[in-house]
């Protein structure tokens, strides 16, 4: 006893997932018990399906790690009903298991594997195709180590639950909860590495900041509800306009910005400044043009259409020597305030 309960330590001292706690203590569980196969199994109510997750196999009876049974002809089920750990009468107790015949089991063993609130996880078992006897003492480290795989388990949940929930927290606080764009930090966060990135490759950085020209007069007309729907729907067909680099994120209100990597630029060692032609220019100029034809259309705001004559887009390509987020934000916001001016004019 004193040598299982020094290993069993060791393990649990070591592990740090479930695999790494459940290999050795299945291994442990066949040299007590002397048995051919032990195993772990998971165990899905609504479903009705008992799945082996963990197996340990020495003989001829070989239990397959992956497989999925029917919980209800399970002999875990059986046990767990007539309150019974462990038998040595498998024959005469299930005699009509198809499973217990298929695989000669004889001897059996079963721990349910319970959490804090007494809900079922699974169960932990060892089987035998000989009769072998069951000592009183085998059938409390059993339950022993089922409490200890249910305490593990239930650790690694909460770990994974933790992880889950901090993921959904960075989500929401780098994402525009109205259009699941991304919202200013995360715009900002990424332009900085963009402007990193474009120093160490020569390129340049596009900016582009989008104003939807009549807002105001579409929310008051229509509502904030109408409004959101507006500003929902105008991101997605923004989003139609821009490349697989392009990042499209909400700054706030009914301004957009857009980001991404532009063409070389070759004249490096220069402070960070608009280029005004070459390729970085011209791209800067597409962008522009295709992200203003994206905004232009009919939208159904409930029960009426809008027909909206486009946003003042206007995007930039800049050296990225010597700039950050903010400065280049406000190059490509002056470029469309020039844009904007230029719509109000008559024609």
């Amino acid at each position: 006893m004193d040598a299982v309960l020094s290993q069993l330590s060791f393990s649990l001292n070591t592990a740090r997932t479930v695999d790494q706690l459940i290999r050795p203590l299945l291994e442990m569980l066949g040299n007590i018990t002397g048995m051919e196969s032990t195993y772990l199994t998971s165990i899905e109510l609504g479903q009705c399906l008992q799945h082996v997750r963990y197996a340990r196999n020495t003989g001829d009876m070989q239990i397959a790690e992956g497989l999925s049974v029917p919980w209800e002809d399970t002999l875990c089920k059986r046990s767990l009903d007539m309150g019974l750990t462990a038998t040595n009468q498998v024959e005469t107790l299930w005699g009509d298991s198809a499973a217990a015949r298929q695989l000669g089991i004889k001897t059996y063993l079963s721990a349910p594997v319970r959490n804090t609130e007494g809900g079922l996880l699974g169960t932990l078992c060892a089987a035998s195709a000989r009769t072998l006897p069951i000592p009183e003492e085998t059938q409390t480290l059993l339950q022993l180590f089922a409490n200890i795989v249910a305490n593990f388990i239930e650790r690694e949940m909460l770990v994974q639950n933790l992880q889950a929930a901090n993921t959904r927290l960075a989500t929401f606080a780098l994402t525009d909860a109205l259009t699941g764009l991304p919202n200013r930090r995360a715009l900002f966060d990424e332009l900085e590495r963009l402007l990193a990135q474009a120093i160490r490759s020569s390129g340049s950085v596009l900016v582009g900041v989008i104003d939807l020209d009549g807002f105001k007069q579409i929310n008051d007309l229509h509502g904030h509800q109408g409004g959101d729907e507006f500003l929902q729907a105008v991101a997605v067909r923004l989003q139609s306009a821009l490349r697989a680099g392009d990042m499209l994120g909400r700054m706030g209100g009914d301004e957009f910005l857009v980001i991404g990597p532009g063409p070389d630029w070759t004249n490096t060692g220069l402070p960070g400044a608009l280029i005004s032609d070459g390729e970085p220019a011209d791209a800067a100029h597409a962008l522009q043009q295709r992200l203003t034809e994206a905004s232009i259309g009919d939208y159904r705001l409930g029960e009426q259409v809008v027909s909206y004559r486009g946003a003042s887009a206007g995007v930039v390509a800049l050296a990225p020597f010597g700039l950050h987020g903010a400065a280049a934000v406000k190059l490509a916001d002056s470029e469309m305030y020039v844009v904007k001016q230029a719509r109000k004019q008559p024609v």
